[in-house]
């Protein structure tokens, strides 16, 4: 079905003068914020009707924002000629909008077709872009959409769960209640005097000249497939019986995503393949960050495993390679990172990330986001959490996104993009655990 989505206001808008928190203040980009992907990342949910009046969710946004400066700030040049943030309460962008089709049957049909309608197409190369942009979407039958568009450089996605539980809250409670985030960046990283790295992250979370970032195709983007699966909390059960012992949900989940997609592309038996994990640093960190704390804190591990070991391994030798590889992102390796940061900083070095740009074909590897740390329950405006997470388009072979499903029975959202070729394949065996 067809689905007609017309925006009715588009406004830049400042958090309350009396409460905003941003004081023209300038504040850098760590290594962390550096190391991430430079450009907005969309997250689209949606809520059943009744649902609160967009003024509320505008009065509530705001009331949110004024405590997260970063978001309401823009990007700006320190007095070194370094991009930096400028927290000068600039605003975040409001649109809103209205669609001509209830939500029900929007769900059901192909949400897809009109999912780039649903939240702002931020622009990182416009001047005086804001940071943090959302779009209310109204159904027919008082269903709500709420996509936003946010710049990775501000913040992670563990940052963007806890502000999105503020907004809730704050809507909810008219703003009686506003959880506060730990906001000073340059107390959570201290590098050691001298700065001492010991590892090579100038080709690990850069792009250095060694970097294997560098060896990864483009494909042409029609060849790029976005698909979804559902894996219910009996299947996940399955999965940990198959490793035994002790094993998380997103372990075993990504061990058995790994030997499917291997499966699926047919790689040759002695060609390595790896996975790129994001890894939360916060609680690994000597001395531990807040979980409260706002903004990147993020680094990589590496599983990497050739084919026939990964399609012939048990899988609890799988998920053993993927939990070795993150727990070699400890307390040591993430202070030579800061360590690093610092040096770079000092020799006045251009780092650049290596997050893919748009087309990259991952194949023989794979990258993968977990959500499933997302508080969902806790995005209650006031009638209950959301129906659905709805995933925009992933522009990238090989990338693949965990979420905890909107489901009532609960269970796993795996989203991912596949070249063309393999998808057949990867949908005959995604449910077999043989």
């Amino acid at each position: 079905m067809a689905v007609t989505v017309q925006v009715t206001r588009r406004a830049v808008l400042r958090p309350p003068p009396a409460s905003a928190r941003g004081g023209g203040r300038k504040s850098p980009l760590m290594a962390f914020d550096r190391a991430s992907t430079d450009g907005y990342i969309p997250a689209v949910f949606a809520w059943n009707a009744p649902a609160p009046d967009n003024a509320a969710l505008v009065d509530g946004l705001l009331a949110a924002v004024a405590r997260y400066p970063h978001l309401a700030g823009r990007f700006g040049v320190d007095d070194r000629g370094k991009k930096c943030f400028h927290l000068n309460d600039a605003g975040v962008l409001v649109v809103e909008a209205q669609a001509d089709a209830d939500l029900a049957d929007a769900l059901a049909h192909d949400v897809a077709a009109h999912i780039n309608e649903l939240y702002p197409k931020a622009d990182k190369e416009r001047a005086d872009e804001p940071i943090f942009q959302a779009q209310l979407t109204r159904y027919r039958c008082g269903g709500l959409v709420i996509g936003t568009a946010c710049q990775h450089l501000v913040a992670d996605g563990q940052s963007m769960s806890f502000f999105y539980t503020s907004w809730a809250t704050a809507v909810r409670t008219s703003s009686a209640t506003l959880p506060s985030p730990f906001t000073d960046r340059e107390t959570i990283a201290v590098p050691r005097s001298p700065p001492a790295p010991k590892f090579d992250h100038r080709n690990i979370e850069f792009r250095g000249q060694h970097s294997p970032s560098h060896s990864y195709p483009v494909l042409p983007m029609d060849r790029i497939k976005n698909l979804a699966c559902h894996f219910p909390d009996e299947f996940i059960a399955g999965l940990k019986a198959r490793v035994g012992g002790r094993c998380s949900t997103f372990q075993c989940l990504l061990a058995h995503a790994w030997k499917k997609v291997t499966a699926a592309r047919d790689l040759a038996p002695e060609e390595f393949t790896q996975i790129r994990v994001a890894v939360n640093c916060r609680g690994r960190a000597d001395p531990p960050v807040p979980m409260e704390y706002f903004g990147n804190m993020v680094l990589w591990a590496f599983p990497r495993m050739r084919a026939r070991e990964v399609l012939s391994s048990n899988y609890a030798a799988v998920v053993g390679a993927i939990r070795d590889a993150v727990a070699r992102v400890d307390a040591e390796y993430i202070q030579s990172f800061v360590d690093f940061g610092e040096a770079a900083e000092r020799a006045g070095e251009e780092l650049a990330s290596t997050a893919a740009g748009l087309g990259t074909a991952f194949c023989p590897d794979l990258e993968v986001d977990s959500w499933l740390g997302f508080r969902f329950h806790d995005l209650d405006f006031g009638q209950g959490p959301p129906c659905a997470f709805l995933p925009p388009e992933l522009p990238i072979e090989g990338l693949m996104i965990m979420v905890p499903s909107c489901a009532a029975k609960g269970g796993v959202d795996l989203f991912m993009a596949l070249d063309a070729e393999h998808v057949d394949a990867f949908k005959q065996i995604c449910y077999s655990m043989d």
